[in-house]
């Protein structure tokens, strides 16, 4: 009896097909938590934004309003589509419930940072949270990459985009003290 080839680690372990009834049965799967981490940090930001953020101080690398929404509409997709690619590995690909609990555990943290930021108003808040997401979504990238490597690097745009929020937040607290 032969073994299967083992993935090596320029190549991706298999995957379920995409367009089989599988795949696309998990593509709906996949696309929840993005959904509903986006639609619940948006009425978070909602509240906050008009009468609490637009009158802190900002830094001056602080990108226009119009560019968060922009950038985490690309990202929540990219998110999505990395998850995707983890449910449907094969099991040769290696133990997934570690990969999808830490998934999911820092989408509550990103819906955590909308709400402590804008819903609770509270920068310093925010700033704790966003440094614990660093954390989660560098913890969630090895996992992935252990079972799909193209879905861990889709998710390097996401922690940079973290990393460069909190130093972002970390400022905005810096020059609002007591937020």
């Amino acid at each position: 009896m032969t073994m299967p080839p083992q993935p090596s680690a320029t190549t991706s372990p298999p995957l379920h097909p995409a367009m089989s009834w599988r795949g696309l049965a998990l593509l709906p799967v996949a696309i929840l938590p993005s959904l509903f981490a986006s639609v619940i940090g948006q009425l978070f930001t909602a509240v906050g934004m008009v009468s609490w953020y637009r009158t802190l101080q900002k830094p001056f690398f602080n990108p226009p309003d119009m560019a968060f929404p922009i950038v985490w509409t690309f990202l929540y997709a990219l998110m999505a589509v990395a998850f995707w690619r983890i449910l449907r590995a094969r099991p040769e690909a290696g133990p997934k419930n570690a990969a999808i609990l830490a998934y999911l555990g820092q989408m509550v943290l990103n819906i955590g940072w909308s709400y402590m930021f804008f819903g609770l108003r509270s920068a310093l808040g925010g700033l704790v949270v966003s440094s614990a997401m660093i954390i989660a979504i560098g913890f969630t990238i090895r996992l992935f990459q252990r079972l799909d490597r193209a879905a861990g690097i889709a998710l390097y745009p996401y922690f940079a985009w973290v990393v460069f929020a909190t130093v972002l937040n970390a400022a905005i607290v810096w020059l609002n003290p007591g937020t």
